[in-house]
């Protein structure tokens, strides 16, 4: 069931709202606008303790500082970099982040990182400054960013973790998990949920350490044994993430998965697959046999950019293939992007105009 657009409830009230914001906007999103604004003036009038309202106005501020920052950067494919702030330079982990960093960055691609040191420290130090985005939370223990960020206007401070995640997520176009604490535990079990059930497209995921080193060997052994083996997820949840030791694997992973697919949205109840290249024939037909548990009618098929999707200007150039998605088999999805990257080529560099990965209500129904 779709929200209704708020009201103050006072239709003079409304119009004002509508007045000025139409004296005042770009008219571009004038709704939206809208929407904000008498959002604000029903918490005012709902008398909400002085605490929700500064926790809602901060949380909109740094949005919105975020946002402006990344905006001039949008052309750039991003990678997060999660892992433990103790780790020590001489760590073999600090050596396989800074490395992947630099790799990473030499494919075109922008890091992210917490702007902490250890692990992030290394991603920043090996991918550059001019390559690097800190995404940093204040913290009493940790009032300052790494050096290797620190000053750069790509440094953005967080007072609250659920701001900062949705930027990491929002932003981001790929992950690397690399070993650390409760925190890098938290960050990989809540971007799996949002992949997992559809409320962040299909990404990149990958299980990055040491070789010799078993910390995401035994994490793997405990989804298997612990949750795959007692039913509380499935087979193909596996897959949503690579666990590699080595870097060359990693870029591999992050750039293959871009080599045919590039974003997905629904469009008329069917969900669409946007793709770098034409599928053939004896593909299509593969496809079909290996994913039918997943189409509730029809088969899936090439079909053209819709009148929305050139509307917006959403990559109407591309070749294109829809089906009649089951909406809860997300894990899936991730091996049909596996089975159409197969058959193609790893992009030596990505194009300009990968999407951001949080997808509201991707799970929840069609967008269109």
């Amino acid at each position: 069931m779709a929200s209704r657009r708020p009201s103050t409830g006072d239709a003079e009230l409304d119009q004002r709202i509508r007045d000025i914001v139409a004296d005042v906007g770009t008219k571009r999103n004038d709704d939206l606008i809208r929407d904000l604004v008498s959002t604000a003036l029903l918490m005012d009038r709902e008398d909400l303790d002085r605490l929700d309202l500064k926790i809602a106005s901060r949380a909109l501020i740094e949005m919105r500082e975020a946002w402006h920052v990344f905006r001039p950067y949008d052309a750039r494919p991003k990678v997060a970099i999660f892992g433990s702030a103790r780790t020590p330079r001489e760590d073999p982990a600090f050596q396989q982040a800074h490395d992947f960093g630099a790799r990473i960055a030499e494919r075109g691609w922008m890091v992210l990182t917490g702007a902490g040191p250890g692990i992030m420290t290394a991603g920043i130090e090996g991918a550059g400054r001019e390559n690097s985005f800190g995404i940093n939370i204040e913290l009493p223990f940790e009032p300052e960013a790494s050096p290797a960020i620190m000053g750069d206007d790509k440094l953005i401070n967080f007072r609250y973790f659920f701001t900062r995640k949705l930027s990491f997520v929002k932003e981001s176009n790929a992950f690397v998990m690399l070993p650390g604490g409760f925190g890098t535990m938290d960050e990989a079990f809540e971007l799996l949920t949002l992949v997992q059930t559809g409320r962040s497209a299909p990404v990149p995921i990958v299980l990055l350490e040491a070789p010799g080193a078993t910390y995401w060997q035994k994490w793997i052994e405990f989804a298997h044994h612990e949750l795959l083996d007692n039913g509380m997820i499935r087979e193909a949840d596996l897959s949503l993430v690579c666990r590699t030791d080595s870097i060359d694997e990693a870029v591999d992973e992050i750039c293959r998965f871009y080599g045919t697919y590039h974003s997905i949205r629904f469009v008329a109840g069917r969900l669409v697959f946007r793709l770098e290249r034409e599928v053939s024939d004896d593909e299509l037909v593969a496809l079909n046999d290996d994913f039918a548990d997943i189409v509730t009618e029809g088969e899936i098929e090439r079909t053209e950019a819709s009148g929305a999707e050139r509307s917006d200007g959403d990559v109407p150039d591309l070749p294109r293939l829809a089906l009649a998605f089951d909406n809860r088999s997300f894990s899936r999805l991730r091996q049909l992007i596996d089975a159409l990257n197969a058959g193609g080529p790893t992009p030596e560099h990505p194009r300009s105009d990968l999407p951001h990965h949080v997808v509201p209500g991707l799970g929840a129904g069609p967008e269109d």
